[in-house]
């Protein structure tokens, strides 16, 4: 069976970054290309994040655009109290020698959308979704080309992480998850109430660092800075590992579980803006528009990312 084709467009942000490194040490995945997007820090770094981690799995064949450095209609909101001021805080980093394409990220979803047969290629957001609906406001015949859009973003039972009911993700740039959810594009959303399940645990980060190689290290530092503030958040034994479930989905689906559903984003309330609104119980007629995972093997998930990273 041939890879799938995949573009991973993202914020990184640690766990970011350890999704791209699941993706790139995975055969069974072609990643086309790395489009950055501004959301945990601003678009300079995270564009630099992303060569930083191509270059750390070896990729330097991988090519990584700059995309939107604000929201659509929005002043950008960031997580540096979260990821640090690089967004990569932790590890020593170096200065990456990999460039920059010189294509907008949007073009380049566009362009590749259109070149690719249709149907062949998945969209992976990680982080705020302004490439993506930017992309498709554009260009809306690419729309019926995505064979499917896996993300991680919003939350239903667990609410928010950055106010009282929006998970980051979504409220950096509501408009553009409300164009995305209403495309018809098949999604696959990877919300909070999965990734809270996924904790790097003190044995879970101990098997990366003892890999002995350098990506396992990194992960490992990576994991140790972020996983301080979930820790004293939550009071939870380790930190949420949001974004690599959208790999590993893509992997091994059998690991989480989940509810055909209609997810809307609210864009117009001061108090709920840019709140997931799941039909996890199903009490309106809206029809379903989305996979919205509530469950995960955790053991499973990170058993399939321990054995991949260790493969780099």
């Amino acid at each position: 069976m041939s890879a799938r084709k995949i573009i991973i467009d993202t914020d990184p942000g640690q766990d970011d970054a350890v999704a791209i490194l699941l993706a790139l040490a995975s055969p069974e995945l072609d990643v086309l290309g790395i489009t950055a997007v501004a959301g945990n820090v601003p678009l300079p770094l995270t564009t630099k994040n992303a060569l930083i981690v191509c270059e750390l799995a070896g990729r330097e064949d991988v090519k990584v655009f700059a995309g939107c450095d604000a929201p659509l209609s929005r002043v950008l909101v960031t997580a540096e109290h979260v990821h640090g001021k690089t967004g990569l805080d932790g590890p020593q980093l170096p200065t990456p020698k990999m460039a920059l394409q010189e294509a907008h990220a949007v073009d380049f979803i566009i362009e590749t959308l259109r070149r690719e047969p249709s149907g062949t290629v998945t969209l992976c957001p990680l982080g705020p979704l302004t490439n993506i609906a930017t992309a498709f406001q554009r260009a809306p015949d690419i729309v019926e080309r995505v064979q499917e859009i896996v993300l991680m973003g919003g939350a239903y039972f667990q609410v928010g992480n950055i106010t009282p009911t929006a998970e980051f993700n979504i409220y950096v740039d509501p408009e553009a998850a409300d164009i995305v959810v209403k495309s018809g594009v098949p999604i696959v959303v990877m919300p909070l109430d999965v990734t809270h399940k996924a904790l790097t645990t003190r044995p879970r980060v101990e098997a990366f660092r003892d890999m002995g190689t350098e990506p396992g290290r990194m992960v490992a530092e990576w994991t140790d800075f972020f996983e301080r503030f979930d820790k004293e958040k939550y009071g939870s034994e380790g930190a949420p590992l949001h974004d690599p479930c959208v790999i590993a989905y893509l992997l091994e689906p059998d690991l989480f579980q989940g509810r055909e559903v209609n997810v809307m984003v609210e864009t117009g309330s001061e108090l709920t803006m840019g709140m997931t609104v799941a039909d996890w119980w199903r009490v309106t007629d809206r029809a379903p528009n989305a996979m919205f995972m509530g469950e995960v093997d955790a053991d499973g998930f990170f058993a399939l990312l321990t054995d991949r990273i260790a493969r780099l």
